[in-house]
């Protein structure tokens, strides 16, 4: 497998700091994080460690990619939320936004539950592959359609606990 790496452990820790900031600045306390699992369980980890407010981390479980590269369309929602949001302000996590199906039925789902307000945040956006329309609040890096995986990215069951974010090519594949 070749890598070439397009976020640095470095580069990460400081995008993540200064998303932190911004989500400090932006929110007062007693608000609720919700993490997508399982992409984002590192980088929400990371983020909420920087964020400089009282916060209640609640996890929701999606799935609409399994063991492929591309999504399937369909968002399947494996696990709900314990936290009850209503009348809260609300931030979701995210990992990646590529085709935003997936977010986008997130905050239909969440806004069914009558929060106060609905924020996102994402380390990652595609834009180039977008199908629903929906965009996120705060976003660390915009990239152009690659294929990629560690620090919460996953191909397969594999890669997540990586440290830093790199483009996947198996040697003589085309990707």
């Amino acid at each position: 497998m070749e890598r070439q790496i397009l976020f640095s452990r470095q580069e990460i820790k400081e995008k993540v700091e200064s998303l932190g900031k911004r989500i400090t600045e932006d929110f007062d306390d007693n608000f609720v994080v919700i993490s997508l699992l399982r992409g984002s369980f590192i980088f929400a980890a990371d983020l909420v460690r920087e964020i400089d407010r009282l916060v209640e981390i609640d996890f929701l479980t999606t799935s609409s990619y399994g063991h492929s590269e591309s999504s399937s369309g369909e968002v399947r929602f494996l696990t709900d939320l314990r936290t009850n949001i209503e009348g809260r302000d609300v931030l979701v996590v995210d990992d990646i936004l590529d085709t935003g199906n997936t977010l986008y039925a997130v905050k239909e789902k969440l806004l069914s539950y009558k929060p106060k307000s609905l924020k996102t945040c994402v380390l990652l956006d595609k834009p180039s592959r977008r199908e629903a329309d929906v965009s996120a609040d705060y976003v660390g890096f915009e990239i152009d359609d690659i294929f990629i995986v560690g620090y919460g990215l996953n191909y397969g069951d594999h890669y997540r606990n990586v440290p830093y974010i790199y483009t996947y090519k198996e040697k003589n594949e085309k990707i």
